[in-house]
């Protein structure tokens, strides 16, 4: 019998697999703890990815695992479009009263983040009774059809896949570091209006509070007033995805909330449930009942499992204050990569965070306008070989991005710190 090694893994793996499901590391899990993963080969990792935010609350986290079992025996799916149950309407009710602002709310839950955005999109859509969608460029919103559409970045989303549903468009995100200033961004939108849609065919703007994929940038709290100005000018909803940015990440439940503005819908998923499929749209509720009844959800939308685990996420993130948490791993990490970076890495060239959202940014020598994509993937495959799991994004593919869990006590930041350490000097 052959012998299970991640080698072996991964041949059946490229044989059994479409090329196109990617996959950063050839490490097989075995299983994970907290901030720890343990590979089939019995290697241990310091995990700064967390299944791309996912599992906040750490893996495999106690609370959240009795909670699924004992949904397990009672029963996993009933459909709750069919046979509905409680723990998706305590879920709701807890979501609107977490979500900004004081207009009610109203929660709809499915499956996956993308389903989430489509999902917003359809209400929005309903709601108005227009067509048109803004979003941003950089921005990521899934890898379905309309996903994709929204998705501000090409390479690999989306080539080879258009056709693009429609009435799509993209304007700049403000990136101060590249010189794209919140005034150039609003002037686009402006141009916008005067050369390709009038603003009363606007249905909404779909903007991250933090773009993911597109390279961790943070819109000032001055442009997404600023963004909600416009659309109330215009009558135009705003939807906030917070697929990756909610449930304590960057300091507050939502990203949002740090701009003291409330959307018209938020789009969630990722670590509300700890690593369980599950995801929602929240939003105002005259806006969320704008659809008829079967015009939303799904067979899997709301799962049983993923309620209840998302239920023990929120109880996790109250009890062990997370968001504050959150705020002082990002101080920890700023601290120490801002110290990297002025010993003499020139190679950083940028270091931001909110909250628990951190990334570095590589460039050649120091300038700034010159993306190191190659440093970035040699720095994410050392530091893996000495014990880090790492993750990068960007447009260039030049940003590592941290995201650990929450969980996670300052020796275990430190040790992979060290090592991010160890694996940049060693390449430099």
């Amino acid at each position: 019998m052959t012998e299970t090694t991640n080698q072996t893994l991964w041949q059946r793996r490229e044989d059994a697999i479409p090329r196109g499901v990617g996959a950063m590391h050839r490490r097989f899990v075995r299983e994970a703890d907290n901030a720890e993963i343990f590979d089939v080969e019995g290697h241990r990792y310091i995990d700064f990815s967390t299944g791309i935010a996912v599992c906040n609350t750490g893996h495999a986290n106690p609370k959240i695992s009795q909670a699924v079992k004992a949904q397990i025996d009672k029963f996993s799916h009933t459909c709750f479009h069919v046979s509905p149950y409680e723990s998706y309407v305590e879920l709701a009710e807890k979501f609107n009263q977490l979500a900004p602002g004081d207009t009610p709310k109203k929660t709809l839950f499915l499956t996956t983040g993308a389903e989430a955005v489509e999902n917003a999109i359809k209400i929005a859509r309903s709601a108005t009774g227009r067509s048109g969608i803004v979003a941003f460029k950089g921005g990521f919103h899934g890898r379905t059809m309309m996903g994709m559409a929204l998705t501000g970045k090409m390479v690999p989303y989306k080539v080879g896949f258009g056709p693009f549903p429609g009435e799509i468009y993209h304007v700049p995100y403000p990136l101060d570091y590249h010189g794209i200033t919140e005034e150039h961004a609003l002037n686009a939108i402006s141009d916008l209006f005067k050369s390709d849609i009038e603003p009363s065919r606007v249905a909404a703007f779909i903007i991250e509070p933090v773009q993911g994929e597109g390279g961790f940038y943070i819109a000032a709290p001055s442009f997404l007033k600023a963004v909600r100005q416009i659309c109330d000018d215009h009558g135009i909803l705003l939807i906030c995805d917070e697929i990756q940015t909610g449930f304590a990440r960057t300091g507050k439940i939502f990203a949002t909330e740090h701009s003291g503005i409330e959307p018209d819908l938020m789009t969630v998923a990722k670590a509300m449930a700890g690593g369980y499929p599950i995801s929602g749209v929240i939003g105002k509720a005259e806006i969320m009942d704008a659809p008829n009844p079967g015009g939303l959800g799904g067979t899997y939308g709301g799962s049983p499992l993923g309620c209840v685990a998302s239920l023990q996420v929120l109880e996790i993130i109250e009890q062990e204050n997370l968001c504050h948490r959150a705020s002082e791993i990002g101080g920890l990490f700023v601290k120490r990569l801002t110290a990297l970076k002025e010993s003499g890495l020139d190679c950083i060239g940028d270091v931001r965070n909110l909250g628990a959202m951190i990334a570095i940014e590589l460039v050649q020598g120091g300038t700034d306008s010159t993306p190191n994509p190659q440093l970035t993937a040699d720095v994410i495959k050392q530091a893996a070989d000495e014990g880090l799991l790492l993750l990068s994004c960007g447009i260039y593919g030049n940003v590592i991005r941290f995201l650990p869990a929450l969980t996670a006590s300052d020796k275990i930041l430190h040790e992979g710190l060290d090592i991010l350490e160890e694996s940049l000097r060693r390449l430099v």
